[in-house]
């Protein structure tokens, strides 16, 4: 028990400074969703899709492979390496778009604003050089450290915003007065301009883990790393694939440009809602990661592993409903032009749930050196999404997009589940997974009904929706209480 205890103590840590912190970001949606039209937020929505893609070929694996090999051998050489491999890799990304950033603009047809390239390129840059000091820390266990500088990253982002679009327009128009380096007019280059301030800012910070590791560099580790690294780039190319082609596709696809990129804004926004779940799942894998890696010798390690996921399903299932019984409450962040879109969101929530199980049941992977088979599922992923959005999108919009993130993260968790039973046995209680799902479906059909007689605002429909959320909490109370006081570190 202690164990999970340990584990959940580290998820804590993790998930309190990073939902409280993206708590107050996300406060940025409803600012977003007021001041830029649904074409510019879908502008903004389109770039950030893209450095997705861009940070994990600038990372190329070299997160994880940190964590395996740091568990292994001497773990300051292992950052240096992998350190140094971004280094380059970045290196040469940041020239290269110094050099063709205007050609490439043109060709996304952004001719006219090449320094949305620029900027992109600069937040790439520093984010990439941040994510093995971030997983030094994760790996050191220094769980309140990485959560100060993660939070000073995202309220600087915060502040950022609120000075170029809320505080520079409202001296210039009420008092006459130019703040410093504000330029009116300046749209979503202000959410860019933050961007680039708050990853300079976060670098700074992580200055020190860099330079006390050093800058040595061994070439044959290095070379056992990256081959190991290399099909987590496929893992992670795929990843984003499934993530945010949709959102890159909608627009591209659909015969209206203007109206693909309205409707690309409307999903977005919508989209934010599944980030409840997201936040809970980045927390935990922040944790679970080098816990995965820390137990891996243990004999008792596979029960282990089918306990946490106990744990994962239920809170996650949760969520989901604490959200959907409160959408009423939930959706008010959002403008009112976007909640059109509201109809998606149980859809890509329970979708974000299939990738959490997915990370959770993916660990066999990892644990046995067997990254190509994740590649694999990734790559399959992939095709799905790719697939199915180019076949749907044209009729159904974003709608298509929804349920195309539901079926690709469902098969990518069955196949990844089936796949890790033959490769990595690890005894998961799936009847209980079927229970804590069929239960808050039931309860999740149960009040959606009811609300078709009760007020979404009155006292008795928001009591029965704490009700049911108090009666999944105790079942699953009750069904774990057993099986985790038998479980040991």
């Amino acid at each position: 028990m202690s164990a999970i205890k340990k584990l959940a103590g580290q998820t804590v840590v993790y998930g309190l400074s990073t939902i409280l912190g993206r708590f107050f970001n996300y406060l940025l949606v409803p600012l977003y969703t007021r001041v830029f039209t649904d074409v510019e937020y879908g502008i903004n929505s389109e770039f950030y899709a893209y450095m997705a893609f861009f940070n994990i070929l600038l990372t190329h694996g070299m997160e994880t492979a940190f964590f395996r090999f740091a568990e292994k051998e001497n773990s300051k050489q292992v950052f240096a390496n992998a350190w140094i491999s971004i280094m380059g890799v970045s290196g040469a990304f940041a020239i290269s778009i110094a050099l063709f950033g205007n050609h490439l603009a043109d060709f996304m047809g952004y001719g006219l604003n090449p320094e949305f390239i620029y900027y992109c390129a600069a937040i790439l840059f520093f984010d990439s050089l941040s994510a093995i000091p971030f997983a030094l820390l994760r790996f050191q266990n220094k769980a309140l450290r990485f959560a100060i500088i993660k939070n000073i990253n995202i309220f600087s982002l915060i502040f950022f915003n609120l000075y170029f679009l809320v505080m520079g327009p409202y001296a210039q128009s009420n008092y006459g007065i130019a703040l410093p380096f504000y330029l009116p007019g300046l749209g979503i280059e202000s959410v860019f301009i933050s961007n680039v301030l708050a990853s300079i800012l976060t670098f700074l910070l992580l200055s020190k883990e860099i330079i006390q590791v050093g800058f040595s560099f061994n070439y044959a580790q290095w070379r056992l790393m990256f081959a190991y690294a290399v099909p987590m780039i496929w893992v992670g190319l795929a990843g984003m694939v499934n993530e945010t082609l949709d959102r890159l596709l909608i627009r591209i696809l659909t015969p209206d440009p203007e109206k693909g990129k309205a409707l690309n804004g409307i999903y977005s926004a919508n989209y934010k809602f599944s980030i409840i779940i997201t936040l809970f799942i980045q927390a935990f894998k922040f944790a679970a990661e080098p816990f995965f890696f820390a137990h891996a010798k243990n004999t008792d390690k596979r029960d282990l592993y089918a306990t946490v996921m106990n744990y994962f399903i239920w809170i996650c299932l949760f969520v989901f409903l604490l959200v959907m019984f409160f959408l009423h409450y939930f959706k008010i962040i959002i403008g009112n032009s976007f909640h059109e879109g509201l109809h998606v969101v149980p859809i890509l929530m329970f979708a974000n749930i299939f990738l959490g199980v997915y990370y959770n049941v993916s660990i066999w992977y990892k644990l046995s050196d067997n990254t190509k088979k994740g590649a694999q599922i990734s790559l399959i992923g992939a095709a799905i999404t790719i697939l199915l959005n180019v076949i749907f999108i044209p009729g159904f919009g974003y709608l298509a997009c929804a349920w195309t993130t539901f079926i690709c993260y469902f098969v990518m968790m069955i196949l990844g589940y089936l796949w890790g039973q033959k490769y990595y046995p690890i005894p998961y209680n799936l009847s209980r997974a079927i229970l804590y799902v069929s239960v808050a479906l039931a309860l999740f059909m149960l009040v959606q009904t009811a609300s078709i007689w009760l007020e979404p605002n009155s006292l008795l429909g928001n009591v029965l929706r704490l009700v049911a959320l108090g009666l999944f909490g105790l079942l699953a109370y009750y069904k774990e209480r057993k099986g985790a006081s038998q479980v040991t570190a």
